[in-house]
């Protein structure tokens, strides 16, 4: 267990030990706080997210399941776990997790409240956001909780994804149960499979939410700002229009496909009334982001080679994941919380067992 030191900042406590100084607090929410501080060691300001995930078997799943994948991953567009800081004498009293991150800026949500940006920006926004999507689904992950306030941005615009506690394995057979209307996705960026069918989706979830945050750059507003379950489909069915036959053959809930049915006479808007400043190649990739059917949804890949990204676009600078998730990785919702703390605590001690290595490398080449 990582032994610390107390540091306190207005009301919070920050047991992060020696290395970290100058606390500012950035935000907080259900989760727990975040806040910025210097790591002495390099002079750099840093992001540490601060949670006591291991009351609440959810937030106990959701802050593990971001360290497993996190640790893996290695991208520029996504975020990274610089180190993890566990809090307690033994696994029992293991209670506060500090999660330190690289320190950007704003985010996307906080940004369009600000300011209008340029169709420059959004073009080099969506090609970064599809930069990390690709990586993340060739990890075999989906994100499932896209949205402007996930997308970390600095001041050379550089964008990273963060948020990975709703992520889960791609496994389009897994039965979820109606999880999804309630844990999946903040509601308007919800994919139209999500909230009709239980089982069967896939990566196309996660290009969805895209659709609909390359939609919201445009002019601020979010394009399907739902009030409820039932609101937030019967606003996607007015932009998008009642759904040839052949794109509603997934829905396989006959309660859905009747409530779908009630949209007959619906027809589809154009896009370039919605968006009339954006370019036409601008709204063909928006229209195949956001096509109702997830089978007819562009890939990510394909979304990459779209003429509207032709500025951007480098196939030999987008990596993929080196070593994919495996379905068997995936029995977080299996586990009790005691489990849970003992499998977080094994993630650290292999992070730190890597760290103290690669230290000792960098003295012997010194």
């Amino acid at each position: 267990m990582t032994s610390s030191s107390k540091t306190s900042s207005k009301s919070a406590t920050f047991e992060v030990g020696p290395n970290y100084v100058d606390f500012k607090m950035l935000g907080e929410g259900a989760y727990g706080v975040v806040f910025s501080a210097v790591d002495n060691r390099s002079g750099e300001r840093v992001a540490i997210k601060k949670s006591t995930p291991f009351e609440h078997q959810t937030f106990c799943q959701r802050t593990y399941r971001e360290v497993k994948i996190l640790l893996r991953f290695k991208h520029e567009n996504i975020i990274d776990i610089r180190d993890v800081i566990l809090v307690g004498d033994t696994l029992e009293t293991m209670k506060d997790v500090y999660i330190v991150q690289t320190c950007m800026d704003t985010d996307l949500y906080r940004l369009l409240k600000s300011q209008a940006i340029s169709n420059d920006h959004i073009c080099y926004f969506l090609y970064q956001i599809l930069r990390g999507l690709k990586y993340i689904h060739s990890a075999n992950v989906i994100h499932r909780d896209l949205k402007p306030s996930n997308l970390l941005i600095n001041a050379n615009c550089d964008l990273k994804i963060c948020d990975f506690g709703l992520a889960r394995l791609n496994d389009p057979m897994h039965d979820h149960n109606g999880m999804l209307t309630e844990y999946v996705a903040t509601r308007w960026y919800r994919a139209p499979e999500i909230m009709l069918n239980s089982k069967g989706y896939t990566h196309a979830i996660d290009v969805w939410s895209v659709g609909c945050i390359f939609a919201e750059m445009f002019d601020r507003q979010p394009l399907f700002p739902g009030k409820h379950y039932v609101d937030q489909l019967t606003l996607i069915l007015q932009v998008l229009g009642y759904p040839a036959e052949g794109d509603r053959e997934w829905i396989v809930n006959t309660k859905a496909a009747s409530f779908v049915n009630r949209f007959i006479t619906y027809s589809k808007q154009p896009w370039n009334r919605l968006y009339p400043n954006a370019t036409p190649q601008a709204l063909d990739l928006l229209d195949r982001l956001l096509a109702f059917n997830p089978a007819s949804r562009i890939s990510v890949e394909d979304a990459l080679k779209h003429p509207y990204l032709r500025s951007f676009y480098e196939p030999n600078d987008e990596p993929v994941c080196a070593n994919p998730f495996e379905y068997e990785e995936e029995k977080v919702d299996e586990q009790p919380i005691e489990k849970l703390k003992q499998m977080m605590f094994d993630e650290v001690c292999k992070l730190h067992h890597r760290q103290q290595l690669q230290a000792a490398g960098a003295q012997q080449s010194a």
